[in-house]
Parts: C-alpha cells; structure tokens; sequence
C-alpha cells in the first residue's frame, strides 16, 4: 500500500476550506479551533515540519493556524459555519455535500460580496483581521507573557510549580522526587476518583519552548512501568502530532499531556498567579435626565 504523500510546503488559507469542512463533518458537525486543526492536519496530511513553522517571531501561533483562522472567516461569511462565544464552530448545514464544494468559487463569493458594499469594505477587511487575530490575541497575549516568566524560572521552581497544579487538583501525597538517572520521573501522586478509586500517577516537568517527541514519551513510558498507573507530562512547551499519537497509543500504558497553553488555562483556572480583572463601565444616559 503506497504511503500518502505529506505536504511539504504550506498550504493557503483557500486550500485549507474544504479539509476544514471535512473535518467538522468528522466530528459531528462542530468543534473546538483546536479539534478542528488537529483533524485538518490529518485530512490535508500536513507534515509535523510544516505545523512547526511559527506565524511571527512570538512563536506562539503557526502558519498552518493562522491560515486555518481565515479558512473558518471566508467559511462562516460564505454561509457554512457559525461561531459561539465559547469558541466552538460549527456547521449550518449537516448535509453538506463536499463533491459540490469548489474553494476558489467560495473565496470569489464572497469577496463578490464584499466589493458589494464598497464603502464599507475597509472596515470589514479590519474586522475580518481582527477577528483572526484575536482569536488568539485576547487569549494568547496574556499565555505568551505567562510563558516568557515560566521559561525563566529554575527547573526546580518548574517541578515546585507542577506539584502545587496537582495538588490544588485535587491529588495527594504529591512528592517532587527528581534525580539523575531516573528516566525522567520528577515526582508522584495520587489522584482519587468519586472517593471510591484512587490512581497512582508519575509525573515530568518539561521547561522549554521546543516540542516534545515521541521518543520521550516512550521513554518515560519506559521509566514508569510497573510503578504507576497513570502518567504525566507537564511542559511549557508543545507536543508533536506523533508524541499525543504515542501517548494515547492501545495496548500501552496511558500518558496525558499538558502542554504550554493547557498548562497556562490551568494556572488561570486555580488562580496561581493569574488573576481576572473586570472593568467597571459606567454609563451615563442623558435621555432619563430630559424626562425629568
């Protein structure tokens, strides 16, 4: 059986619109940006070199997502999908026919569209990137800055840090126990469930902005057999598409991921140095004051 031939340049937002709806009809007709992109890497057969190319110097958006962002934009203007404010996309249409999807007729639609209403056709180029851009921004900005403090503290404070997350998870008997020579294993714990069944779970602290293989996996797969029932990798950074491949893979031990924006949502969710501000806005409305 012939392998199936990676993409090996980038491709445009334009060649990503129909992998994008293939993979919201996969998942049932909505999803999560990332359940969608993890989906269309698959369909477009996109090469873990490629979802490794950044979209700017930040490093903390790839090309691939950035093109995705636009691919949803033209998709839900062309009238296929729709946005909640909880971040999930999904089809209008659950019988959509894709042999009858053309992407070049799509994006010509709707910039027809848009040069329909000249005048306005400025503002809605800037809320068209507005809206891909803070998809992200508004909740990237706040993660890149995260991230930049957590690249800078010592490994030690990392597996300090790792150990107040889990515990504040609701683990116990969380012990730090890194040391030379133990593939990989900084600490344990263990976690109870509905308070009838209790799990024994290793733990390692991953402090840097590359991505985690494969190999590594397997390797602290290695390290905790036979000692724990469960493992976890804790990183600031990302995992590759094959490292969460072999992570979950049947027949192994079971290992979960927190990657760097996981691990940013976490620390915002238990209040451990992230805190949530809001704004008071005051109105002032001048009609109750001329009905006096």
């Amino acid at each position: 059986m012939a392998r199936k031939k990676l993409n090996s340049k980038i491709p445009s937002f334009d060649e990503l619109i129909i992998p994008t709806v293939k993979a919201l009809i996969k998942l049932g007709g909505s999803g999560t940006v990332d359940e969608i992109n993890t989906n269309v890497y698959e369909i477009a057969h996109i090469s873990e070199e490629i979802l490794l190319i950044p979209h700017d110097e930040n490093g903390t958006r790839s090309e691939v997502d950035y093109r995705l962002a636009w691919s949803r934009t033209y998709l839900k203007k062309f009238g296929l999908l729709e946005n909640s404010s909880r971040r999930i996309w999904a089809l209008l249409d659950s019988d959509i026919d894709i042999a009858k999807l053309n992407h070049s007729e799509i994006v010509k639609k709707v910039r027809e569209q848009d040069r329909l209403i000249e005048p306005e056709i400025k503002e809605n180029e800037s809320k068209e990137i507005e809206e891909v851009t803070n998809e992200v921004d508004d909740t990237e900005q706040w993660k890149e800055k995260l991230l930049n403090i957590l690249y800078k503290i010592s490994p030690a404070a990392f597996e300090r840090l790792a150990q107040r997350i889990l515990r504040e998870s609701g683990f116990s008997q969380v012990e730090v126990t890194g040391k030379v020579g133990d593939g990989g294993i900084d600490g344990k714990g263990i976690v109870r469930v509905s308070g009838l069944l209790s799990f024994h779970v290793i733990f390692q602290c991953k402090r840097y902005q590359g991505s985690v293989s494969p190999s590594q996996i397997r390797d602290f797969r290695g390290a905790m057999q036979g000692r724990a029932d469960k493992g976890l990798v804790i990183t600031t950074g990302k995992f590759t598409r094959e490292a969460i491949k072999e992570a979950t893979r049947d027949g192994a031990p079971p290992i979960d991921l927190i990657d760097g924006e996981l691990l940013c949502d976490k620390l915002k969710e238990l209040k451990l140095g992230v805190d949530t501000k809001f704004v008071e806005e005051v109105i002032v409305t001048s009609e109750w004051f001329e009905k006096l």
